[in-house]
């Protein structure tokens, strides 16, 4: 830190390395016994600034060649270990309630929920499978909001001497904490090298790679990231459109054969060593195909819930244009979308899909921009709509 920043004031290194002033106090002494640093001046509540002397800068050198970071004091793995069994998903059990208030904004008809309620509760893996559009991938987006909470994750794990960064800000939704824990002089009992986050939901598409699924060691900074897996814990993992990633299937079925039967998982750390970390997630895999077709017996009896994603009713389809409608500023007119029907969709006998009213809506939103007129399912805007939406379909 301070070979990167030249001169700082301690509080501030420990507001960087998110540990106590009063743990590092007697570090900085002994530092300064050694002649690795010196005072550039004094500052408040008995604090100095700090300046590396040659030798520190040249100690300093030598081990950003081992690794660069300098971030927050990276946490052990039994520490990590202990925190996902403490807030493990399976402490939770989702009712009727909570999972209406996690698929509000959606069209989820009781059936499907008694059938997702289950799977969910058991923390196991399903499938989600269907034609495409109807909604697979917003249901399992959606599933790590029936638990409702939030959860602690480190900023980074050590382990003999390797630094893997867990917390991932694309990934991870930050929940700020109250001003009172933030502060050069904060002295909280609260261990800052965790943040407080929402339960992860962390999805996977066709781009999904063996490497990703383990620890990856950046060659320049020799600082790891871990796996999605791990940054998935105590929420869900979804592997969208299964069957299309760029790795054979047999492959990935054979990486997660085991951790989804025992909870567990096996890495490799840059340093040689083989570590078990938890696998506690829900792992939903989506897909347009038959699973049946993907995998074999032994797979499938791993993954205990198979959740069909039906073709909507055409009463669901209305509630769909409804709901849709009073998002993008249209007045919902049954009339209108019963033009539709009946000359788009009942000629060519064309299934009704979840996602069409939205597409539909919104190339009448923007054919309306581009005339000037305001935002309405005329008979023209909808033919307009479809001979683009269902040119080739």
């Amino acid at each position: 830190f301070l070979l990167a920043r030249g001169s700082t004031e301690g509080r501030r290194v420990a507001q960087s390395l998110c540990l106590p002033f009063s743990l590092l106090a007697p570090i900085f002494g002994d530092l300064k016994a050694l002649q690795l640093v010196a005072y550039r001046n004094s500052t408040s509540m008995g604090d100095y600034e700090y300046i590396l002397t040659d030798v520190g800068r040249e100690r300093a050198r030598r081990y950003s060649e081992e690794c660069t970071y300098f971030g927050a004091a990276p946490v052990s793995l039994q520490d990590y270990v202990r925190s996902i069994k403490a807030q493990t998903i399976t402490n939770f059990n989702a009712t009727v309630a909570d999972l209406r208030r996690a698929f509000s904004d959606l069209i989820i008809n009781d059936t499907m929920l008694r059938r997702l309620g289950p799977a969910i509760n058991s923390g196991r893996g399903m499938f989600l499978f269907g034609p495409p559009g109807n909604g697979k991938t917003s249901i399992a987006e959606r599933i790590t909001g029936c638990f409702g909470s939030t959860i602690y994750v480190p900023k980074a794990i050590g382990i003999d001497g390797d630094i893997i960064r867990v917390f991932d800000p694309v990934i991870h939704e930050r929940v700020d904490e109250s001003p009172s824990a933030s502060g050069l002089m904060n002295e909280s009992k609260v261990d800052s090298r965790w943040i407080k986050i929402r339960r992860p939901t962390v999805i996977a598409g066709g781009e999904l790679t063996m490497e990703e699924l383990e620890i990856r060691q950046n060659q320049t900074t020799r600082i790891c990231e871990a796996p999605m897996q791990l940054k998935s814990n105590c929420g869900t993992l979804v592997i969208d459109d299964f069957g299309r990633q760029r790795l054979q299937v047999v492959e990935l079925l054979n990486r997660w054969i085991v951790p989804l039967e025992k909870r567990f998982d096996f890495l490799s750390v840059p340093c040689g060593k083989r570590i078990q970390v938890p696998f506690d997630q829900i792992i939903i895999f989506s897909t347009n195909l038959e699973p049946r077709d993907l995998v074999d017996a032994a797979f499938l009896r791993r993954i205990p819930y198979k959740i069909p994603v039906p073709d909507p009713t055409l009463e669901e389809f209305h509630k769909l244009f409804a709901l849709v409608s009073s998002r993008l500023g249209f007045t919902y007119e049954k009339r209108a979308v019963d033009y539709l029907l009946a000359k788009h969709y009942a000629p060519s006998k064309r299934p009704l899909r979840a996602c069409q009213p939205r597409d539909i809506l919104l190339q009448v939103k923007y054919y309306c921009q581009y005339l000037g007129q305001p935002s309405r399912l005329t008979p023209d805007a909808i033919d307009f709509a479809c001979e683009n939406y269902f040119s080739v379909m």
